[in-house]
């Protein structure tokens, strides 16, 4: 089966372009091609040519233990509010005051556990702020 026809024909890349450059230029082209969007040199030295914009995307290292560390707290408010979630159930379904009030402290508990977490991601967040956004 045969391939659809493109609808803009004049956006189609028909004409050949064929150079040669030195190993200079070709760490440079290849250097912008890892650090952009263009899967490759060839897309890298068609933009260049059109004049169209390259976008680079850079990676701060510096910034992966803070994310690791709100990714993990993350993962455990999720974990707290599952928690928080079956104590309402189990304290819905409770039959005697005693009971509900021994849930309702499991959850006070859990609520308290949230708290803290919270104040861990203000700090972390407090860090980062005052690196990227020179908050005296």
């Amino acid at each position: 089966m045969a391939r659809k026809k493109a609808v803009v024909q004049e956006s189609l890349l028909t004409c050949p372009v064929r150079t040669r450059v030195t190993q200079i230029t070709w760490n440079k082209l290849e250097k912008l091609q890892q650090e952009s969007g263009c899967q490759s040199i060839g897309e890298v030295a068609r933009m260049i040519l059109a004049n169209e914009q390259i976008t680079c995307f850079y990676k701060d290292v510096s910034l992966n233990a803070p994310m690791e560390e709100m990714a993990l707290i993350r993962k455990e408010l999720k974990t707290i509010g599952i928690n928080i979630n079956q104590q309402t159930k189990w304290f819905h379904l409770s039959k005697s005051d005693a009971q509900r009030g021994f849930y309702a402290l499991k959850t006070a508990q859990l609520y308290q556990q949230v708290g803290g977490k919270v104040e861990e991601l203000l700090v972390i967040i407090n860090r980062l702020a005052e690196k990227w956004l020179h908050v005296s």
